[in-house]
This record gives structure tokens, sequence and C-alpha cells, in this order.
């Protein structure tokens, strides 16, 4: 049985199929640092090249599945060059997670912020526990958001209503995320791990060419060109960073 080892995230094999991928900064509510989004790519490209695993499961350890970006950890970039190589890393995480060949099944539990929302959204199937909540601050701080979202959202919840989430950062409980289309079950908060690891041992058990293929061709047509918004993100990610109102906003936040 393979395993492997991060300094920030969990990876076990569960089952001999599911591999169970948790983001284990539980003090922090698994706000986003430098090392938890390396470890995230790195795990994720990991279990899609590793034959024994079949489905992924993708969670949280302890109160929130993330809780956006670390404030404490935070080091602002100083330059285009700094900024850019940070928001890559942002996008690569997106980038194994959505054009793995792997399905993810996500078990939302806690606060989905920012980038954590958008990994929530970049799974294939996502049930969120009753107590989960939401938003995207990002706007606010005079930044952008990352993780494909721009093509995500809309492709699962509509024009008007990814304008609202995108622009206004309002708050959302799990009741509103499966109203608008983002959450595809909601769950008990006790069931939540029991429920998504059921999901994905039934993915595990179908053909994996099968799903392979499905998956790549639902992320091709389904939305915008995910690869497109993938980089427009990261441009307009970049031009935020750089501006000296953002690191304002980011202090007073």
């Amino acid at each position: 049985m393979t395993q492997f080892t991060y300094e920030t995230v969990l990876s076990t094999l569960q089952d001999g199929a599911v591999r169970r991928i948790a983001l284990n900064r539980p003090d922090r509510l698994n706000a986003m640092n430098r090392a938890l989004v390396d470890d995230v790519a790195r795990a994720f490209d990991d279990a899609n090249a590793d034959p024994a695993t079949r489905a992924i499961l993708f969670t949280g350890e302890g109160r929130a599945f993330c809780a956006g970006d670390d404030r404490r950890d935070h080091t602002h970039p100083a330059d285009e060059a700094e900024a850019r190589a940070l928001v890559d890393a942002i996008q690569r995480a997106t980038r194994a997670i959505c054009f793995g060949a792997k399905p993810v099944v996500g078990a939302i539990n806690g606060w989905a912020v920012g980038g954590g929302f958008e990994w929530a959204i970049n799974c294939d199937f996502s049930l969120w526990a009753e107590g989960a909540r939401a938003f995207f601050p990002e706007i606010s701080l005079n930044i952008f958001v990352t993780g494909g979202v721009t093509s995500l959202l809309p492709a699962l919840v509509g024009l008007n209503a990814a304008r609202e989430m995108l622009f206004l950062g309002q708050r959302y409980d799990a009741a509103d995320l499966a109203r608008l289309g983002v959450a595809w079950r909601v769950v008990a908060d006790a069931a939540l791990e029991t429920e998504a690891l059921a999901v994905a041992r039934r993915l595990a058990d179908l053909p994996p060419l099968a799903v392979r293929a499905l998956k790549r061709t639902l992320n091709a047509t389904a939305a915008m060109d995910l690869n497109r918004a993938l980089s427009l993100e990261t441009d307009a990610t970049v031009a935020g960073f750089l501006d000296p109102e953002t690191t304002r906003r980011l202090k007073a936040f």
C-alpha cells in the first residue's frame, strides 16, 4: 500500500481504493499558507499517479475545511515575480484537483473561505455538513479569485448568482449552497465523512478508464475553457497583489 507524507496534509489509502486527503492545520482552521498550497498540489498529483487510488476524498481536519488565507503566515509579495510564483502555486493545486484522472469527493466541514471555498468547488462531488459556511472575501480585499471559479461557478449556479457570490462576498450556509447548486448534497455534521466515503467507494468501483474520460470531458465542456480562466485569474490576482491598496485592506480584514 502506497503512503505519502507531507508537512501540512494527511494522505491515507482507505479500503484499498479511496485515498483520503485531509488538510492538517487544525489549530489554524486549515488556513492556507504556502506550505499547505504546495502540499495539496503534491498530494493530488501523487494520488492521481498512484495505481491503487481509484477515488479521492478531500476534507479538513478539525473544525473547518479551510478558512482561507492565513493572515498570521501571510507574506505580501514584494514584486511581480514573487506574486506570480505564489499565484501559480495556487493554480497548480486546482489543476491537480480538476485535471487529475481520479474523481474527487469533497467532505466540506465548518468554514470554507476564499481559496478554501475554491477548493470545495473544484471537487467533482461536494458534500457539505449542515453546519458548514462559505464566502468569497477577495474582491472586498482588492484581490481576485483563483481556482478556476470564474468558469466553474457560473456553470454551477448561473451568471447572476455567480456575480452575487463573487462581487458582494455574502456568507452562505450549506442550505443556501444547496439551493444555489454549489453543494451537491447536504448531510448531518456527524455523518459527513461516512456519507462522503460511501460516494467515493461507489466511484472507486466504476471502470477507471470510463471515469477518467468522463471527468476530462465534463470539465472541458460544461464550463468555459478552464485553462483560459486560470490564466486570466492569475494575471488579475498578480495585479491585485501589486496594488498598495491591497496591503491596507488585508491588514484591516
